[in-house]
């Protein structure tokens, strides 16, 4: 970590890395019926429609987070972001492919992954807790903490 600015991409790569490739696995292995299906099928049309739902509002979160809040800058300039789409999540760039990934599970149809979104949730906020969070404590003290107590890690209030 720089002395002067928090790290630009702190662990981020490396976790949506992890959860990127176990929901591409485990989507390809459901398609070809490699893991077994379990499907309630008068529902297949919800699982897509809010499956869309969630990859649409991920890609939104995305881009409110890195491109409208301009975080890579704020983080140069060791500002805590507290505006914008960081108003409603503490942390929308995971949250943005936590609900990609989502997506893509309940897309995909199999009530077996539904168990994924659980474990990548837990997984994301152990290691938030771990490193960024405690990072963000050291850097901003009472400011971080009076902004953790207001808005959640993933999921808006």
């Amino acid at each position: 970590m720089d002395e002067n600015h928090l790290p630009v991409f702190g662990i981020g790569p490396y976790l949506i890395l992890i959860i990127g490739l176990i929901t591409i696995i485990s989507s390809i292995l459901s398609y070809f019926h490699i893991i077994p299906i379990y499907k309630i099928n008068k529902l297949n049309m919800v699982f897509l429609i809010f499956g869309a739902i969630l990859i649409i509002s991920g890609i939104a979160f995305w881009i409110s987070a890195v491109l409208m809040s301009k975080i890579t800058t704020e983080i140069e300039n060791n500002n805590l972001v507290t505006t914008g789409i960081y108003a409603y999540v503490r942390h929308p760039i995971y949250a943005a492919f936590f609900y990609i990934a989502t997506g893509l599970i309940l897309a995909s149809q199999n009530i077996l992954l539904f168990l994924l979104p659980i474990i990548f949730w837990v997984f994301l906020t152990v290691a938030m807790i771990k490193t960024e969070e405690k990072w963000l404590v050291d850097k901003y003290g009472e400011d971080y903490i009076d902004y953790s107590k207001k808005v959640n890690r993933f999921i808006q209030r």
